[in-house]
Order: structure tokens, then C-alpha cells, then sequence
């Protein structure tokens, strides 16, 4: 195992030289251009390939192409594909409780509004911003409580180009046509979340499968269905409490498998469900999505109340319990770690040589991500902007950080800490946005956007 870690070493060392001589482009493979199929992107890197009409600067009317008022609380993000944009909503006929920005205790809300509620799909023109069709998927009282924070569509959809699967963890998965029309449904038991938060996993698709996870307090499961009917495949029970992370599909050098985070344990599974490896020592709340790079898996948890807020750097081809010992950090498959450097809300950000780290309360860290040293540490945003819960993204050697106030923060990417500007829109901002044509599509609390550089 030594040798091993010697000619890693020695691999790692080569591939910074090789960076160093491309002016540290990277090995990464971006989002399309064209389209958007899920949370972060079709590789959950919220990136995407450089191109010159994608906006730098913006505000609620400068360099919007078109801005769709939107009713009801959702805090799913956009997809795209094509000539459209996909997004679900809940839209309560009752009042709803403003949210309170930042973070706090004091956002349980054990009760159950007994106000109507309509769970709806929408299919949006991409060049005009117009509804094309809006499908209502269910009308009633919902079945669980949530967070004051947390809304009742918060799960991104997903879709392949021919099929789109709006998914709520709580209630139910829908898969629709292009056009709207359902083609098939699944329904699930609403189970006890941990103090009645609500879900927020996302579904991902790969190679004809849908993966659901749903992490709760009864009842734990990673559900792989037949994108065509919703058949089950296989189920697999998980000794877990509630999460919020959605999984990720990690096509490595020696295999193709299903990552899983989770309080307890991070587990990844092959495409038979079995179990591959798992790693002990996450944050007792797990939200930010695992992405890979650099031939490596990055996984994360930062839970503000804990003193464990771990990042974690592996390798591929682990087998069993991989967890690091009280006084290790790294062994043959951890290639690096940092016990105290995760966010809580936003999942962090790997483009091309660099491991940003956006935290909840307005920070940014970097970190190199091959080796894991610091190239700086934390950096104020803002005095004023202390609420962030969108993960950030980057492009054309951008990275930007979205506020829940509406500010967006655009640094220039790089080793140096170089905050270039602040675009600002004023609403309510919680959703990770959708990169795809040229253009940034953003969902804030009161309007869908599309904004053009």
C-alpha cells in the first residue's frame, strides 16, 4: 500500500506540471453548452465551457433577455434541454410565512398547513420566457411539515432530452413527456424527516435509471427505477438518519458507481446495489452534492453546529470501511482531507485546479485541488451579505456566490483573492441557477430569469 501511495504521489506531481504548462486548464469535462440536465449540471460541477455570451454583469434589468413571474415557494432549480426549461413549484392558495434569511434556530415548523396546495411541472419557452404548458400533478393538503427555510419543491428535476421526472422525496415521482403530459407515477410514504424539515435530494439519471434517495428517521432506502416505467429495479435499505444530499454517479478509472453521503456513513454502491466502500466521520447533517475531478471524488459536510466538518479527497477502487483513524489524514485511498473545512448549505465548487469552499455566512476559501493546500483562507464577500444557501458556479474564469439577498459576487479565478463586482437583483435568491446557450437561468422567489452577457 505504500508503493502505492509513493507512485500516486508521483502522479499527482506530474499532472501539476502538466497544469502548470496548460496555463492550469485542467482536465475537466464542463456541463454542455446546450443543455442542463440536472442539479449542478450534467456532471454536478456547476460549470460550464467558456464562451463569451455568458453574463458577467447583470441586475434586476440589465442583460435580461426575458424574467417570468412565478407563483407559490419553490426552491428547485431550472433545468434545461434544448429549446425548453423545466422547473416545478407548490403553490399554496393560502398564506404563506416569509422567510427569515441567514441561519437560526427557531425555523421547525412541526405543523401541518391545512391550506390547498397545487404541485405543478412546467415546460418554459427558452427564447421568449412564456409557459408553453403547465401540468398540475396534485391538488390538496400536504402530507409533512417543513422548514421555514425549506419549501415543498426544493428537489431539482431531471431529464434525458425525451422524458423529464419531477421528483418530491415526501410525496411522489412523476415522469412526463416533453410536452407535459404524464407517463407514469410513483408514490411514496411520507416518513418522519428529522424535526419535520422537509426533503431535498435530488433524482439522477444515468444509462436508463433513476436514482432516488430518501434518508429520513424510519425508514432509509437508494431506489434504482426504469426511467421508461418506473419499475423498481432494486431497493436497498440504509442504516441512515435524514439527509439532504443528492447522490452522484461517479464513472472512474476502474468502475462506474453510486455515491451516497450520509451522517452516519458515506456508502457507494455498483449498479447491482451492492455495496462497494464506506467512510465514517461526516457532520451529524449532510446537504452538499459529491463531484469528481482530477482522476478523484470530492465529498463534503459542514454542519455549523458540529465541530467535524470534514472534506474529503479519494481515490477510486476503495473496498469496505475506508474511515481515517483519530490520528490519520490521508491512507491508500483518501488522498487528502481537511476536518474542519466544509459548508453546510452550498456544495462546494472544483474548477479546473482550484476547491472553492463558499460557507453559509458569506466566506470563500481556496484550496489546490490535487494536493489540498491552501491557496487562501477565509475571505469576506461582503460585511453586509451573511446569508448564502445557493452552491456557486463559474465560467469563462469567473466564480460567482449568490446571496439570498439577490447579490451575486464575481471573483476572478485564480490563486489570488479578486472580487471583481457585485450584481445585485433584490429578490429572494435560493436556488443553484442552470448554465446552457450562453445564458445564466435563475429562479429567485419571485421570477424565473434568463440572463444574456
Amino acid at each position: 500500500m505504500g508503493q502505492l501511495r509513493s507512485s500516486y504521489n508521483e502522479a499527482v506531481n506530474s499532472r501539476r506540471e502538466f497544469l502548470s504548462m496548460l496555463g492550469a486548464a485542467g482536465p475537466l469535462a464542463a456541463a454542455s453548452p446546450r443543455n442542463w440536465p440536472q442539479f449542478r449540471g450534467a456532471d454536478s460541477l456547476g460549470t460550464s465551457e467558456d464562451d463569451p455570451r455568458l453574463p458577467e454583469s447583470w441586475s434586476a434589468t440589465e442583460n435580461v433577455i426575458w424574467k417570468t413571474p412565478l407563483e407559490g415557494m419553490a426552491w428547485a432549480g431550472p433545468v434545461v434541454w434544448d429549446d425548453r426549461v423545466f422547473l416545478t413549484n407548490v403553490i399554496s392558495q393560502g398564506a404563506v410565512e416569509p422567510v427569515r434569511k441567514g441561519l437560526y434556530f427557531g425555523g421547525d415548523r412541526p405543523s401541518i398547513s391545512q391550506d390547498p396546495h397545487r404541485w405543478v411541472a412546467y415546460g418554459i419557452d427558452f427564447a421568449t420566457g412564456e409557459i408553453a404548458w403547465e401540468t398540475e400533478l396534485r391538488r390538496g393538503i400536504p402530507p409533512t411539515p417543513r422548514h421555514l427555510k425549506n419549501s415543498y419543491a426544493s428537489e431539482t428535476p431531471v431529464t434525458d432530452g425525451e422524458r423529464v421526472y419531477a421528483h418530491f422525496g415526501y410525496l411522489a415521482t412523476w415522469c412526463l413527456d416533453l410536452d407535459g403530459k404524464v407517463l407514469w407515477k410513483r408514490d411514496w410514504k411520507p416518513y418522519k424527516i428529522r424535526n419535520d424539515w422537509g426533503t431535498a435530494a435530488s433524482p439522477v439519471l444515468h444509462e436508463g435509471r433513476l436514482y432516488l434517495i430518501n434518508d429520513n428517521e424510519e425508514h432509509s432506502t437508494l431506489s434504482c427505477l426504469e426511467k421508461v416505467t418506473g419499475r423498481t429495479i432494486w431497493e436497498v435499505e440504509r442504516d441512515e438518519g435524514s439527509n439532504w444530499s443528492t447522490p452522484f454517479v461517479w464513472e472512474n478509472d476502474v468502475r462506474t458507481e453510486i455515491v451516497t453521503t450520509g451522517t452516519g456513513k458515506v456508502r457507494s454502491y455498483d449498479l447491482d446495489g451492492k455495496l462497494l466502500w464506506e467512510l465514517g466521520g461526516m457532520s451529524s447533517i449532510v446537504i452538499p452534492v459529491p463531484f469528481a475531478g482530477h482522476g478523484m471524488l470530492y465529498i463534503s459536510s459542514g454542519y455549523v453546529g458540529d465541530q467535524k466538518r470534514p472534506v474529503f479527497a479519494l481515490r477510486p477502487g476503495a473496498e469496505g470501511d475506508i474511515s481515517l483513524a483519530a490520528d490519520q489524514r490521508s491512507n491508500d485511498f483518501i488522498a487528502w482531507h481537511h476536518p474542519q473545512a466544509a459548508p453546510y448549505n452550498p456544495s462546494p465548487l472544483l474548477y479546473k485546479d482550484l476547491y472553492y469552499t463558499l460557507y453559509d455566512r458569506g466566506f470563500l476559501t481556496c484550496h489546490d485541488a490535487v494536493t489540498g493546500e491552501e491557496v487562501y483562507g477565509k475571505q469576506r464577500l461582503d460585511r453586509d451579505s451573511k446569508a448564502f444557501t445557493a452552491s456557486p458556479w463559474a465560467y469563462n474564469d469567473r466564480v460567482f456566490c449568490l446571496s439570498e439577498d439577490g447579490d451575486c459576487f464575481v471573483l476572478e479565478h485564480g490563486r489570488d483573492y479578486r472580487l471583481m463586482r457585485k450584481n445585485s437583483i433584490g429578490e429572494l435568491s435560493m436556488a443553484t441557477p442552470a448554465i446552457a446557450q450562453g445564458s445564466l437561468v435563475l429562479r429567485t422567489a419571485e421570477h424565473l430569469y434568463r440572463i444574456g452577457g
